[in-house]
């Protein structure tokens, strides 16, 4: 049974929650007993300073119900999932190395900001090159049949024929990806450098690499952004991977890909038991994490949600859905560009800084407005299944 992803994709969830569930318990008691808790400041939000000591630095149960059921399950052998267990432990590295400067070197600003972006550059590089590099990594072809061609050998895995449809299937390095809501939606990012000419090709790449950077950096900081109330960014987190896990299963599966009429990629399949993982680790640190939370993630976890949420994104070719699928880290993110830009403009312009919201990031202007902490969660949340339906539908609505 363990040939079959939807076996292997059911045991790793299972697995996630459990090992969330009976270990997580055991690691916030171990955090309360080495006084590792959260340090807040007062920033006048009602029920904060209550928070102050909760254990922090969990982001530890997250990754350790990720890991633990891929290593089990997963092939270890295929690029992809090599990619993703990379991803989850450089960007967890980063984000306990900030947590760590914040609770034992009580430095409140944690590690300095450029080391941060210098941490999610080098992924990025790692992920494009890999990407680029790989033999593995490529996407399967249609090509029409030329008229009066003769009908060529089946090669398994390179060149098949198809003769009920006249086409030959092709594995190639692409740099195509998704456009949603467009019908021929395939947008290839050699169009960008077309200009320069067939000798200047090499340059897509470049631009390719620069994409998954700029991508990995704003939803890696946009999940982090979002981890300001209990359960916001882990409840959200799990929305996503599941809408993720559904497109990463239906785009690695030649079946449904030519049903849906949308982008085949070989060997994607392992990525869902990953995914699976993922879904199992959110929703089993969700018991503990949800209000009143007993323990917070950090920026161990926040970092390492969203930077594994915009990889496989990309890996998929579905990184152009993320302002939609992600809608929740994008709104957070543009609250704080906005409110910032703005209170610069006006206090250089009118000698006073002034503001658009009443807090950024978007979750503290409501608490603010005096709307309950757990109302504004679960109400983010119902934001979050609206856009991942919407993300979903857009495989059909085109």
């Amino acid at each position: 049974m363990f040939q079959y992803i939807s076996f292997r994709s059911s045991l790793s969830v299972l697995t996630s929650l459990i090992i969330s569930l009976l270990f997580g318990k055991k690691i916030i008691q171990l955090l309360q007993k080495k006084q590792i808790g959260e340090i807040i400041r007062d920033l006048g939000l009602e029920g904060q300073m209550q928070k102050r000591g909760t254990p922090t630095m969990g982001g530890l149960i997250i990754l350790t119900s990720i890991l633990v059921p891929t290593l089990l399950f997963g092939d270890l052998s295929n690029v992809y999932v090599v990619l993703m267990i990379i991803t989850t432990l450089w960007l967890g590295f980063v984000g306990f190395m900030d947590d760590y400067i914040k609770v034992f070197k009580k430095n409140k600003k944690g590690l300095a900001g450029q080391l941060k972006i210098a941490g999610q550059i080098v992924l990025g590089l790692i992920v494009g090159l890999t990407l680029y590099l790989h033999q593995d990594v490529v996407v399967r072809e249609k090509v029409l049949l030329p008229s009066g061609e003769p009908k060529m050998e089946i090669v398994e895995g390179q060149d098949n024929i198809e003769p009920e449809m006249a086409v030959v299937t092709r594995d190639v390095k692409s740099t195509k990806t998704t456009i949603p809501f467009f019908k021929n939606n395939e947008f290839d990012y050699a169009q960008l450098v077309g200009f320069l000419g067939e000798k200047f090709q090499w340059i897509v790449w470049v631009v390719f690499v620069i994409v998954v950077i700029f991508i990995i950096t704003a939803v890696s900081n946009g999940a982090n952004m979002t981890d300001g109330l209990d359960g916001l960014a882990t409840g959200t987190s799990a929305i996503i991977g599941a809408t993720l896990g559904i497109l990463a299963y239906v785009s690695g599966n030649m079946i449904y890909a030519d049903y849906l009429n949308i982008m085949y990629i070989p060997y994607l399949g392992e990525l869902v038991i990953f995914m699976s993982a993922f879904i199992g680790a959110t929703v089993g640190f969700l018991w503990f994490n949800s209000y009143p939370a007993q323990v917070f993630m950090g920026d161990t976890g926040s970092l390492s949600l969203g930077g594994i949420i915009a990889v496989v994104a990309i890996i998929i070719r579905k990184e152009l859905i993320i302002p939609v699928l992600c809608g929740i880290f994008f709104v957070e993110s543009i609250s704080v560009m906005l409110q910032v830009s703005y209170f610069k403009y006006t206090k250089k312009k009118f000698g006073e800084g002034r503001r658009i919201f009443k807090m950024a990031p978007l979750h503290h202007h409501y608490q603010l407005k005096g709307f309950p902490e757990s109302k504004i969660v679960v109400r983010f949340w119902i934001v979050g299944i609206l856009l991942a339906v919407i993300s979903v539908v857009t495989l059909k609505i085109r």
